[in-house]
């Protein structure tokens, strides 16, 4: 049970998807992931990081110009691409509410089971299946076939290496490239 939200509280326990738990006050802003007590490493995301972590900014505008929301936000967010996640994978992945929390910076948090890397690449695979459902319901075959094509040549491994290679993943002063 999350404990009140006074100043120097705990902050609310998460409880992982490995079992163990940690504090939404022990994860900043700047955090990728951290190394778990269970050994492993988990990616964190938070709401305020922008999309542009997991893909250019000319497909965050791609993104935003064409994906309809269906809550409050008006533009395709981290938030959304972090609810596709947690739908594809719900055991994997924990969320909190801390917009009651004034301490963190943040008003959601995620942590994942998987590292920053293998987290990324499934924000791109899923970033693609939401484009391949887009262009599914355009008129157009030949955009189908066009986009098709293009998919049976990209490679996630390699475009994830890559972006993060360019967007210098190693620091917390990562910004849109």
């Amino acid at each position: 049970m999350p404990e009140p939200r006074v100043p120097g509280g705990r902050g609310e326990q998460l409880e992982l998807p490995c079992g163990e738990t940690k504090s939404t006050h022990d994860l900043d802003m700047g955090m990728r992931e951290f190394a778990c007590d269970c050994g492993e490493r988990h990616a964190v995301v938070v709401d305020v990081h922008p999309l542009s972590r997991f893909v250019p900014e000319f497909l965050v505008d791609t993104l935003r110009a064409t994906v309809d929301t269906a809550d409050d936000s008006p533009e395709f967010s981290t938030t959304h691409l972090m609810g596709i996640v947690l739908e594809e994978f719900p055991e994997k992945v924990v969320g909190a509410d801390t917009s009651d929390d004034g301490v963190v910076g943040y008003a959601m948090v995620w942590v994942s089971e998987f590292d920053s890397r293998r987290l990324h690449e499934i924000a791109v695979e899923l970033i693609v299946e939401l484009m391949e459902h887009a262009i599914s319901h355009a008129e157009s075959d030949d955009a189908m076939s066009q986009f098709e094509e293009q998919m049976l040549q990209f490679d996630v491994s390699a475009f994830v290496e890559e972006y993060r290679r360019e967007r210098d993943f190693e620091t917390e002063h990562d910004t849109p490239a």
